[in-house]
């Protein structure tokens, strides 16, 4: 080998920069030990574990811990780690697009406009195509229709003064286009340096955030985040800020009376008509009260039943918190509301109610609510708006927004206007302050805060106050320091992970990492002696090159990403196999120790590199179509596959050629092994017709379990909400099942795990969106699963993140339908793209179509048969079986495998083939097949003893994943020899195939 000090050199750079590169994580880790030491030992009031920790960090992160790097500097350069394996929160959001339009449009009334975005919403629900094509399809679709054509350019869409010079009335539908097109990009652009200015300012470390192509999806990962609810409302607050003037009780209490009186009515009606067994119009008072007809005909105040008066109203007052409802009644309240516009008149006919906050227990009291009464309770507020609904001033004159302190020392926040908003604030406070009322400050559609003035206040400065903690205030300075988002934001898909449950599979995945490596190590040792001791040092550096380019990518760490490792733990040793194979088979033609090395490394690169580029190729497609720990897998696949190719053909041959340099012997096996598979001679040809026979069989027995039994489509696939819940004892699912199917109508329980865990999925409500939403469907999981757990288990320790939780709600996660479907259509393409790209590649190497058909035929038949073995023991093993975007990985990976093992085949065959002339064709392929049996059945053995390893000690996550691989390792092994080749040689038929004398290839002179 040329150049042995350049390698060298390299090799030791190489191992110097991982090495360097991992030290960052072994600082920040050290430093965050001491960190979670000090918090445990110093507690302080008014701060939990976690908080004091980061006080702690915070106060030496520019202090020198090692060799003059800092906490800070070393935490920017770790080693990342992915959700399940730190915990924490991912989300995808969806920008409405169709907010961003009405927003271009200055929310215009214009007919054939907001029909068309009626229609677009329709066409959307079978369509692949993004929102903004469909609503130009509708748009045209409603202007067929109509009399007359309404164009985009109209000065009422638009043709407006904010488009102005941009859109002018003279263009057509067709120029408009475009323009709408950039304004899009530029809105969803501004609403994600929107969200990443929130998010940098939250104090998560290692967020990610990224656009999802030019779509307006954006994805948000936050590794190690514990306070959900407190992230989602961050992130989807459109941070739409208004200052309102409030109607008195005086001003709304005759429009109060008259909506009771209407229910009454209503009730009365239905009671005298006592209508048979149809249902009720959904407008009615029986419908809206969700009460049958004896309950309702006692209700002599429907209205007021859900709605409590303000005690002081009551009293004669005259105040601005008209009364109050309980949480679970505010949609109801909401729907009497919207129902009677029709009798809004005078001073109130255009005012606009909306809900506060939740009332604290101290403001409970102050209300005069019994102590007792554990009920979460809401105010309501009347706001006052022109005839256009627009509030007295637009947040967008807030120039800053910080946490602070009322006098009497509670948190809140302050605020800093304009100059044109401290003109419009002056001239607020001081009609308030003439009229008695008060001024809302409304946050996305919730009065944060309503408070009087005594005369106007000049200066620009103002203060949100309430019933705020620090967390709360800090989150909204933050979000009206970043600014409004240009639209709704909509949680389309979540996964929350549990820290303890991260813990745990960091635990199982380090015991069965290293297991699997130490029976790789014994293996090499027994197999090939001395040599594969050698291989096993070549290994190691291996996997340390593996980690110190992960960090230095500053790529994440998955679970499958682990996983992703230890397999190319086992397929790395592949490399080192055909080597030490083809050195053996020098030796055995009698060529001496110096000459066999030197052509065994020669003469096995080409099957090392065909091997690795479509296994490569594979995790390329995989990388492209995946999604957060699916990425990480390929990522960490292709970095194993470029690593184990440069340690095995320049790192193991350095020891190899110092060896023999020395005149020492190498065998390349052991006593026991040395004369395995040296004198096999099957004639694998001979019994492909049987081999056709079972393959047809197996296949046939797939298909039939396919469209019969079907797969089990996890939430990836067919969308849904679904809780990870561990319990102190054992669980019955069905009966479980039972309960939660008259909560939410239909719901899928089953163990996960051990038998005290359980995988609840649910669709119930999966339409809907918002923090409410999935704060609703919690609680109520949490109220039906209560009797289950140990007696004053509450919900915040039911759903709080805690490293040291060992019940409760472990993990979660959300799939829209929208996307759901999309994830389906990638997961085809991504396999059918794979599918094509190995058939061209092979076509492109190997010259012959035959050879394509048959390795693609070969890849079929394996995925078949993985689908149909998952379809046929779905309901059978005590494990998760789900088809989720794992298991299409796994199936990338299967495909990826049995190329590997085929292109071997195929390699050895091409160069029988242009050496021996006089051969016939089938038996230079039984040749090929037996001369590479011993690298195809170690190979597949050391990769199925790393897989098991996986499977036995890693985590219930992935053992479904595990379990793919593993048939995939198996079938892959048999399709190479009884499929792929049979049906080249068999489609060959008696054509002559076009022999090429071999040059010495390019590859020769690196290894020269």
């Amino acid at each position: 080998m040329q150049n042995k000090g350049l390698i060298k050199l390299f090799a030791f750079l190489f191992v110097a920069v991982s090495i360097y590169q991992l030290s960052f994580t072994y600082i920040a880790n050290k430093v965050e030990d001491e960190a979670a030491t000090y918090a445990t030992a110093n507690q302080q009031d008014g701060l939990n574990t976690d908080e004091v920790a980061r006080k702690y960090l915070d106060s030496v992160g520019k202090q020198s811990v090692m060799a003059g790097i800092s906490y800070d500097y070393a935490k920017k350069r770790v080693l990342n780690q992915g959700l399940d394996l730190k915990g924490g929160i991912n989300v995808i959001l969806q920008i409405s697009t169709k907010d961003i339009l009405k927003g271009l449009a200055n929310n215009t009334k214009n007919p054939v406009f907001n029909e068309a975005l009626e229609v677009a919403d329709e066409l959307q629900k079978n369509s692949d195509d993004t929102y903004l094509e469909s609503f130009f399809e509708a748009f045209d679709q409603v202007n067929d229709k109509a009399a007359t054509k309404t164009p985009l350019a109209a000065t009422d869409i638009f043709a407006n003064k904010s488009l102005e010079g941009e859109i002018n009335f003279k263009m057509t539908n067709d120029e408009v286009h475009p323009v709408l097109t950039r304004k899009l990009d530029e809105s969803i652009e501004s609403a994600f340096e929107v969200l990443r200015k929130r998010i940098d300012k939250f104090g998560v470390t290692q967020p990610n955030i990224q656009r999802l192509g030019k779509s307006a999806r954006i994805l948000v990962e936050l590794p190690g985040a514990k306070d959900v609810t407190r992230i989602k409302k961050l992130l989807q607050s459109t941070a739409q800020l208004e200052f309102y003037e409030t109607h008195t009780f005086k001003e709304v209490a005759d429009y109060l009376l008259a909506v009771n009186t209407k229910l009454q009515k209503e009730v009365a009606a239905k009671t005298v008509a006592n209508t048979t067994t149809d249902k009720p119009k959904t407008d009615s008072a029986e419908a809206l009260l969700g009460t049958d007809n004896d309950s309702i005909a006692k209700q002599a105040q429907p209205f007021f039943d859900a709605f409590m008066l303000n005690p002081s109203a009551i009293q004669g007052g005259n105040p601005t918190h008209l009364g109050f409802a309980k949480k679970g009644d505010v949609a109801l309240v909401s729907r009497f509301l919207a129902d009677t516009k029709n009798l809004r008149k005078g001073a109130i006919r255009n005012a606009k109610f909306r809900w506060g906050k939740v009332m604290t227990a101290k403001d409970k009291a102050n209300y005069g609510f019994p102590k007792d009464d554990n009920n979460d309770y809401v105010p309501l507020i009347a706001l006052k708006t022109n005839r256009d609904g627009t509030p007295a001033m637009l947040g967008d004159v807030v120039t800053d927004a910080r946490s602070q302190f009322t006098q009497s020392g509670l948190p809140a926040v302050g605020i800093t206007m304009n100059a044109i908003g401290a003109k419009q604030w002056e001239k607020i406070t001081g009609d308030i302050a003439k009229q008695g009322n008060t001024v809302a400050i409304v946050l996305d559609d919730i009065v944060y805060s309503d408070a009087s003035a005594r005369q106007a206040i000049t200066g620009g400065q103002t203060e949100i106050s309430g019933s705020f903690t620090l967390n709360e205030t800090k989150d909204l300075a933050n979000v009206l320091r970043a600014g409004k988002l240009p639209a709704s934001a909509d949680i389309i898909q979540s996964e929350v992970v549990g820290p303890s449950l991260g813990k745990e599979a960091i635990d199982s995945g380090k015991m069965s990492f290293i297991l699997a490596l130490v029976l790789v190590f014994l293996w090499m040792i027994f197999y090939y002696g001395k040599s594969g001791i050698y291989a096993n040092i070549a290994l190691a550096i291996n996997v340390l090159l593996i980690f110190g380019i992960l960090a230095g990518l500053g790529a994440v760490l998955t679970l499958p990403g682990i996983a992703g490792i230890v397999l190319t733990i086992g397929m790395s040793v592949d490399a080192n196999v055909l080597i030490f194979e083809r050195i053996k088979e020098e030796l055995a033609l009698g060529k001496s120790q110096v000459e066999a090395v030197k052509d065994g490394f020669s003469n096995a690169l080409s099957s090392i590199l065909d091997a690795n580029v479509t296994t490569f190729l594979t995790a390329v497609v995989l990388f492209v179509f995946g999604t957060g720990p699916i990425q990480g897998f390929a990522t960490t696949l292709m970095i194993g596959i470029a690593t184990s190719l440069f340690t095995a053909i320049f790192i193991t041959r350095l020891f190899i050629d110092a060896q023999v340099e020395r005149g020492n012997d190498l065998t390349f096996s052991t006593g026991i092994t040395k004369n395995w598979f040296t004198k096999v001679s099957i004639d694998f040809l001979q019994k492909r017709k049987m081999a056709y026979i079972i393959s047809a069989v197996v296949i046939l027995a797939s298909l039939v379990s396919l469209f019969t039994n079907g797969l089990n489509q996890g939430v990836d696939f067919v969308g849904g909400r679904t809780y990870l819940v561990r319990f102190e004892k054992a669980m019955n699912t069905n009966e479980v099942s039972e309960v939660l199917t008259k909560e939410f109508g239909s719901a899928e329980v089953k163990t996960f795990g051990g038998d005290n865990q359980l995988k609840i999925t649910t669709k119930y409500k999966i339409d809907e969106s918002g923090v409410e939403v999935d704060n609703e469907i919690q609680e109520k999981l949490y109220n039906d699963l209560k009797p289950y757990f140990p007696e004053g288990f509450t919900y915040d320790t039911f759903s709080k993140g805690d490293e040291a939780k060992t019940i409760g709600l472990m993990q979660s996660m959300k799939v829209g339908p929208t996307i759901a479907d999309d994830i389906k259509k990638a997961s085809v393409w991504a396999v059918l793209g794979s599918l094509l790209i190995v058939f061209l590649y092979i076509l492109a190497r190997f010259k012959w179509w035959q050879f394509s058909l048959g390795a693609v035929i070969a890849v079929f038949h394996d995925v078949v048969i993985v689908l149909g073995i998952f379809s046929i023991t779905k309901d059978l093993m005590p494990f998760n079986m789900e088809i989720d975007q794992a298991f299409i990985a796994a199936i990338l990976t299967v495909i990826g495998y049995s190329l590997n093992d085929t292109v071997v085949v195929f390699d050895r065959i091409r160069e029988y083939f242009n050496k021996e002339h006089d051969s016939q064709f089938s038996n230079l392929i039984n040749n090929a097949l037996n001369s590479t049996l011993s690298r195809t059945l170690n190979t597949s053995l050391t990769t199925l003893i790393v897989l098991l390893t996986i499977f036995i000690l890693g985590s219930e996550a992935i053992r479904g994943f595990i379990y793919a691989l593993m048939i995939g390792v198996i079938v892959g092994t048999y399709s190479s020899l009884f499929v792929a080749s049979p049906i080249m040689f068999d489609t060959v038929g008696k054509k002559e195939l076009k022999r090429e004398h071999l040059e010495e290839e390019e590859e020769d002179a690196i290894v020269a």
